[in-house]
This record gives C-alpha cells, sequence and structure tokens, in this order.
C-alpha cells in the first residue's frame, strides 16, 4: 500500500477513492482533504469513470477530523480554516455530478459521517460501526452533520445520535435510511463494485440530469419539483442518450451510450 494519505485506484469504470491513514483511523487532516479533492478532479475530468467510490484503508472507513491537528490549531486562525476546508469538501462531495458510494469497511464517525451524508449510496459492511461522536469532546459539527443528518434520517433519530454520541450498527442506519446495503465484510468490495458497475451501464447524461433532480427536488415544494422535472425531461428528450435508449429498445439490445 502506498505511503499517500489517500490512494486512488481505477476499478472498471468506478475510481475509488481510499483514505489510506489507518493507524490515525483515516482521520481528516488538511493534507487528507486536498487528496480527496484531487481524486474527485481526477473522476470529472475522466469520461471513462461513471461512479466514485469513497472508502477506508484498516478498520476504519472514518473517525473524522485529526484531533491532535485540530488541538495543535487551538487559538490561531488554523482552526477556522481547517474547519472551512472540511465544509469546502464536504459540499463538492455532495454537488458532485457523478453518483458517489460509501463503501463503509469500519467505524464512521462524526466526519466521516458527514462524509456519508454527501454521498449518493451507502453499502456497509456488518462490522461497521456509525455514530457522530462530537458531543463526546464537547465538539460540535463542522461538515454538515446538524444539518444534513436530520434531513436523511428524521430529526428525533438524528438528535439522538447527536445528543449521546452512541455508535450504531450498520443495520441499525440500514433501517433509518442512511445505509442502502449491509453486507458480510468479506463481501464489501465485491457488492459495492457490482452496484458500481450496475450503474456504469446508464446513460452519463441521464444520470448526472436524475441526481440534480433528486437533489434539487428536496429543495422545492413539491409543485415545483413536478415542474422542473417536466421541464428537465422535455430537454432531456432532444438528447442522443434518449434516442439512443430508444433505439435499444426498439432493436432489442443493450444501449451504447455516449453522455450527450
Amino acid at each position: 500500500m502506498s505511503e499517500s494519505v489517500v490512494v486512488t485506484e481505477v476499478r472498471s469504470r468506478s475510481l475509488w477513492i481510499r483514505l489510506n491513514r489507518p493507524d490515525a483511523m483515516n482521520s481528516l487532516t488538511p493534507k487528507v482533504l486536498q487528496a480527496i479533492d484531487k481524486g474527485l478532479d481526477q473522476a470529472l475530468e475522466s469520461t471513462d469513470v461513471m461512479t466514485v467510490v469513497l472508502t477506508g484503508t484498516g478498520r476504519a472507513f472514518c473517525a473524522g477530523a485529526d484531533l491532535k491537528y485540530v488541538r495543535g490549531q487551538l487559538g490561531e486562525n488554523g482552526t477556522s480554516a481547517f474547519l472551512a476546508g472540511v465544509l469546502r469538501t464536504m459540499n463538492r462531495l455532495d454537488r458532485f455530478p457523478k453518483p458517489v458510494i460509501a463503501s463503509l469497511n469500519g467505524i464512521t464517525l462524526a466526519g466521516g459521517l458527514e462524509l456519508v451524508l454527501c454521498c449518493d449510496l451507502v453499502i456497509a459492511a456488518k462490522s461497521a460501526k456509525i455514530g457522530d461522536a462530537h458531543a463526546n469532546y464537547g465538539l460540535l459539527p463542522g461538515g454538515g452533520g446538524s444539518v444534513r443528518l436530520p434531513r436523511v434520517i428524521g430529526p428525533t433519530r438524528a438528535k439522538y445520535l447527536l445528543y449521546t454520541g452512541e455508535f450504531v450498527s450498520a443495520e441499525d442506519m440500514r433501517e433509518a435510511g442512511l445505509v442502502t446495503q449491509v453486507v458480510d465484510d468479506s463481501q464489501l468490495e465485491a457488492a459495492t463494485q457490482k452496484v458500481a458497475d450496475t450503474i456504469a451501464t446508464k446513460s452519463p447524461l441521464g444520470l448526472q440530469r436524475m441526481k440534480s433532480l433528486v437533489d434539487d427536488g428536496l429543495d422545492q415544494s413539491e409543485d415545483t419539483a413536478l415542474r422542473l422535472e417536466l421541464l428537465a425531461s422535455e430537454a432531456h428528450a432532444f438528447s442522443a442518450d434518449f434516442r439512443e435508449g430508444l433505439e435499444a429498445f426498439q432493436g432489442k439490445r443493450a444501449p451504447r451510450f455516449t453522455g450527450k
């Protein structure tokens, strides 16, 4: 394994971004955030990459901010700069135009949970433990945890995790609506890749527009969201991928999408 704090690897048509600080439970530092951004740049620039997979090395997905680093910034402007950098990376991940899959290999806490909340799908190993944990050290979320978590699992469940700092199972979070699928630990990467490969057979343009419709629709009234969906569908009917899909259906063959 490389000594890089983040390792990227292209598998089929997915780019895997692997946090690689196992001795520090893959905790976040400015260098890690910069490396995640660099991986997203790579995924964005490649037309061959259809999905991004975010995972970790060792027993943790990500245990949040590196508190040793944060403690060293006390009393300095570095704390504010670090928190701003965390939120910037989280927001970019949340708004990334290609589907992002979180593959939870282990402990997922605080900033790690905030990373997960910015992903589209979440595949988790059975052994994974998930929590907020900020309250355990008198801290507050800085990467969107208090905002995004209630929107995903509801305010009551979110407040329980935020207030207690408790770690819960992947299955509990599947029932709450955060985790998409729970699999045996040994099957995590294969199950994640299977989902990524399925997505890779779809229209890149269609996926990008569909992701925007879902995300934008959550911030609109139902009537407004429905009007936006109709307008997007009407515009999409002029795309090459729309025509290719219909021709493939007529010809009883797999479509050959170009993303145009």
